[in-house]
């Protein structure tokens, strides 16, 4: 009598990535590249002792509702944890349902501060807070001499975010946030409006291609504005679709950029693998999915399958991540486990070499 061996019944884990419009597609397919790369690696290194690491991959498309419902689905199918999302409404949706629901959740790259209404022990998060990442940037704005900046903004919790971050922090040091509707102004328009406020910067606060790019293009070919610095906190310059879109015009425009300004070893095999992976250069999205399932698989192999252990191992974890040692703690004002280390820059794209990045500020 042949005896059959059964296969390991595998590790699940949930994923949540925006892969359809109105979702930045370009951004979740960077950010499922690293997830599932570090999966294949845990699982060509044997899995979750002798089990293997399934993601199974639910897409958001940008809707917090959609999370919601994903999030309750992956809870029901028995998924040992969360990971992912990239934009920051849709995980704080994603969030507040796997606190409720008591599955822990490792939020991959969205950075809005409250992420949850009230502390949380079940979700821990890799990128920096809003708050953080932003006041980099209005460091930047002011070593940068601009005083006058103009934010064109779009309705969303996220961007008033940023918008209050930004004038907290430059107030006091003499700087001044002139508000522009980038949903009621024609791109004309903003111009106009910048001119007559005497704005040496304009940071774009809203979705893409639209309206940043029309935007953009605008100010671009405005000669009384040749002198205008133009920025992108959120990072819309980080993905090659933006230097498809714009070309030249879409050089020297600073973004925040959450890489090292050398990686190491660990960061550089797995640059040129996602490099391979996804037919581009990695952007930081996909070095952060990367790190999440390295963070995962290492909490998995040390504490077992069990939700409430895992959420209990948070503030144990010490990971080799590609940026950095990954280590979770309480940070003043946040409500969930946060990485305080992840590396923050300030970098636009070369205007001699639009495929080289350089950095402009670092914290």
């Amino acid at each position: 009598m042949i005896t059959q061996v059964r296969p390991a019944r595998p590790v699940r884990i949930g994923v949540l990535v925006p892969l359809t419009r109105p979702g930045w597609v370009e951004a979740g397919r960077h950010l499922l590249a690293g997830l599932e790369l570090a999966a294949a690696e845990v699982n060509d290194a044997g899995g979750i002792g002798g089990r293997p690491l399934e993601l199974l991959v639910r897409d958001t498309a940008a809707d917090p509702q959609r999370a919601t419902a994903a999030v309750e689905e992956l809870a029901e199918l028995g998924v040992a944890a969360l990971a992912g999302e990239y934009h920051s409404v849709v995980a704080r949706a994603a969030a507040a349902r796997a606190d409720a629901l008591r599955v822990p959740f490792l939020c991959s790259s969205a950075v809005l501060d409250a992420l949850t209404d009230q502390p949380t022990e079940w979700v821990a998060r890799l990128p920096p807070p809003q708050s953080h990442g932003w006041r980099v940037y209005a460091d930047f704005l002011l070593t940068a001499g601009h005083r006058r900046i103009a934010v064109a903004s779009e309705p969303s919790v996220y961007w008033a975010a940023g918008t209050r971050i930004l004038h907290d922090d430059l107030a006091p040091r003499g700087g001044t946030v002139i508000e522009l509707d980038a949903r009621a102004l024609t791109p004309e328009a903003v111009c106009d409006r910048l001119v007559g406020r005497r704005a040496t910067a304009l940071l774009l606060l809203t979705g893409f291609p639209e309206p940043a790019v029309p935007i953009v293009r605008s100010a671009r070919r405005d000669p009384r504005l040749a002198d205008l610095m133009i920025g992108a906190p959120a990072g819309q310059p980080e993905f090659a679709r933006w230097a498809a879109s714009l070309g030249d015009d879409g050089t020297a425009v600073p973004f925040l950029r959450y890489l090292p300004e050398r990686l190491g070893p660990l960061g550089a095999r797995v640059d040129r693998a996602l490099g391979e992976r996804l037919g581009a250069a990695p952007s930081f999205v996909a070095f952060e999915g990367y790190d999440t399932i390295a963070v995962l698989a290492d909490v998995l192999r040390a504490h077992g399958t069990d939700r409430a252990d895992i959420a209990a191992a948070w503030p144990r974890v010490a990971v080799e991540g590609t940026r950095g040692l990954i280590r979770f703690s309480r940070t003043p004002g946040i409500s969930v486990w946060q990485w305080d280390r992840a590396p923050v820059r300030v970098v636009d794209r070369d205007p001699e070499e639009p495929g080289r990045f350089r950095v402009r500020h670092a914290e």
